[in-house]
Formats: structure tokens, C-alpha cells, sequence
């Protein structure tokens, strides 16, 4: 399964699950839920941090933190 840190700049995905039950609250509690669309907006030239569009606000996350959220590609 994709994380988040694995999309490409503009892919669209489902959020599934996350691996991390220590971030998976703090995740959570930002508007990460399960079955929340995301678009991945914006990466930094060395790949951290990534910019999610999620919930019609824009959140910047750590790539440790985008890899333990677990998504599903939308076509």
C-alpha cells in the first residue's frame, strides 16, 4: 500500500489507515481522518516537508509523518 510521501505532485488519493498509532491522533486531529480525500500540492526541492490539499485547507507535514499515512490512488 502508497503512503502519502510516496504520491507525486497533483496525485489525488483516499486515506486508509495509518502505521503509526503515536501519530495517527495528532494526524487525526488535523483533519487526516479515514476515507478524507488528499491531493498532494507541493514537495520540497529535497522531499521534506510535503503540502497535502485535504478538508479545503492546505497542511504541511513532515515525510515521516506522510509516510505513515497509508492511501489509496483515485484515478
Amino acid at each position: 500500500m502508497l503512503s502519502l510521501a510516496d504520491l507525486k505532485k497533483g496525485q489525488k488519493a483516499l486515506i486508509k489507515s495509518f502505521d503509526n498509532d503515536a501519530l495517527s491522533s495528532k494526524l487525526i486531529e488535523m483533519g487526516c481522518l479515514p476515507g478524507e480525500m488528499v491531493e498532494l500540492s507541493k514537495k520540497a526541492p529535497l522531499g521534506c516537508p510535503v503540502a497535502i490539499n485535504i478538508a479545503g485547507y492546505e497542511l504541511s507535514l513532515r515525510t515521516e509523518e506522510a509516510a505513515s499515512v497509508l492511501v489509496e490512488l483515485v484515478a
